[in-house]
């Protein structure tokens, strides 16, 4: 993210700059929507509508907060490198139409708008970890909390100026620390609370619809350009341009990476691999891509696509139930991509630092494990904290019961699809009314 700098020269509002970012506000936003998608296909059917509704949830809660006092906390003036506060952000008052944030081309509201967009998605990432057991009401208090104690004041570590991150010179392009280390390292503390899944490793638990999880990866991959390019908040040196091709070729790569492990692993290309294959890739480059080449970009890609590949099976093996792989691709690809800076940063994007394949040495790698072991343990210890609370006072989990029979009718009075009209066609069964509703087996007699 293009930090919060002033430029020796004095800076007027720009209209193609001004415009551009709004349009990538908007494919920002897109990504919630598609990330339910991809989450809601990988679920199975009684668990649909409330895998979509934990990612919408998020478009409410977040939005007010960030008015309210996000945006501040975030990006106010800096108080001991951890935390903003601007009191005449509160409420966002007291702020000009063509005010423009400090050092850049663009208005303040719309520096702010973007920056909602990326609060918005992080803590839906983190319901991907938690489908088919957590209480609704729950699930949305936490989002209130975790985005006031761990987001807005992380964000302010990464992109606001006087954070501590910001100020050690931590890389973070746009949201591998802040965004995917930050939601990946909460998912797993919240399941190493809250438990697992009703017959984890013992019931199959496969996605029910595959088409739609292909159309969530395709609006993220989508989105993602909005994502990374607008991240330099404007588009006159090129190096958005940079991130936008980066962006691509890391994500085309790490979709072969993926399947080309799955291929010599498990024997087969599938749908699901090429689609979490890409979003491995979208995660890595977001923080590098603005410093690698894109020869670099490949190399981060196909990395992260075979290294992710692997990571999803730890949850069978230390026996955590990250229900849609959560931590094996937000968390190792975010923190992959983030230290992979300190090895094919080239000295011409974003700064000139290089990293060690460049001649840089090993400088910016310690201080990117500075800046992913910090936000790694911040973001883990809290979320697991406030899971632990709210397991305790309201409950984090409905009944098994309810988990067994399907979380949508018991938190949304509701079902994904309604197969009450389903069947027909040219055939006619003798089956008695009884046989003939959903779950029953029909009678074999067929008339022709």
């Amino acid at each position: 993210m293009a930090p919060a700098i002033t430029l020796a020269a004095e800076t007027e509002l720009s209209a193609a700059n001004t415009g551009f970012m709004l349009i990538c506000s908007a494919l920002v936003m897109l990504m919630t929507p598609a990330l339910a998608f991809f989450y809601g296909g990988m679920v199975r059917v009684k668990s649909t509508l409330n895998m979509l509704m934990m990612s919408f949830i998020s478009l409410g809660i977040v939005t007010v907060l960030w008015v309210l006092y996000g945006f501040s906390m975030a990006f106010g003036t800096d108080s001991g490198s951890v935390v903003g506060w601007n009191s005449d952000w509160v409420g966002l008052s007291n702020i000009g139409l063509t005010e423009l944030w400090d050092g850049y081309t663009i208005p303040v509201f719309v520096f702010l708008v973007f920056q909602l967009m990326f609060a918005v998605l992080t803590p839906a990432l983190i319901s991907g970890a938690l489908a088919d057991r957590v209480k609704f009401t729950a699930w949305a208090l936490f989002i209130a909390l975790w985005a006031t104690i761990v987001y807005f004041p992380v964000a302010h570590w990464v992109w606001g100026a006087g954070g501590w991150a910001f100020e050690l010179g931590v890389i973070d392009f746009a949201g591998g620390t802040a965004v995917h280390i930050n939601a990946g390292a909460a998912a797993l503390g919240v399941i190493l609370v809250i438990g697992k899944r009703v017959g984890f490793k013992k019931d199959p638990m496969r996605p029910h619809s595959l088409p739609l999880v292909m159309l969530g990866a395709g609006l993220l991959w989508f989105g993602w350009f909005g994502f990374n390019a607008g991240s330099w908040l404007g588009n006159d040196d090129g190096v958005g341009a940079l991130m936008f091709v980066n962006t691509q070729v890391a994500t085309g790569a790490a979709v072969l990476g993926w399947l080309a492990y799955e291929k010599i692993r498990h024997g087969a290309f599938t749908t699901l691999g090429a689609a979490s294959g890409a979003v491995s890739g979208l995660v890595a480059i977001t923080p590098a891509g603005g410093a690698v080449s894109p020869l670099g970009a490949i190399a981060v890609g196909l990395i992260a696509g075979v290294v992710c590949a692997m990571a999803v099976g730890l949850k069978y093996r230390f026996g955590y139930d990250d229900s849609l792989d959560v931590v094996g691709v937000h968390l190792v690809g975010g923190i992959l991509g983030s230290l992979l800076i300190g090895f094919f940063a080239s000295g011409k994007g974003q700064s000139d630092v290089e990293g060690l394949f460049y001649g840089g040495g090993l400088d910016q790698f310690w201080k990117q494990c500075a800046g992913v072991f910090g936000v790694l343990a911040y973001s883990l210890v809290v979320s697991a904290v406030l899971a632990f609370l709210l397991d305790k006072t309201i409950g984090m989990r409905v009944s098994e019961d309810v988990e067994v029979a399907g979380i949508d009718q018991a938190e949304h009075a509701e079902t994904a699809y309604d197969f009450s009209g389903a069947g027909g066609g040219a055939a006619r069964t003798t089956a008695t009314p009884a046989a003939s509703t959903a779950g029953s087996a029909p009678s074999k007699k067929v008339d022709a």
